[in-house]
């Protein structure tokens, strides 16, 4: 994606993690099928949100999910 995460200036990509594990710790009574695609869904948006405010290109979203796909299957 466009830039390097960890330099933002609204905190680091480590104290973002932090705060959505605590928020989806409080949502253990969902299935994790549930929360994936809440997730999912979200995802989609911001994503969307992010190439229609061109923050970054079409080509960085697609990278971005091919890379989560990798690491999510464990391949490539």
């Amino acid at each position: 994606m466009s830039g390097n995460p960890d330099e933002s200036s609204n905190g680091s990509i480590e104290e973002c993690v932090d705060e959505i594990d605590d928020f989806i710790e409080r949502l253990d009574h969902y299935a994790p099928p549930v929360l994936a695609y809440a997730l999912r869904a979200h995802l989609g948006g911001l994503l969307r949100a992010m190439v229609d405010g061109h923050v970054c290109t079409r080509e960085h979203a697609r990278q971005f999910v091919l890379e989560l796909e990798q690491e999510a299957l464990g391949v490539g």
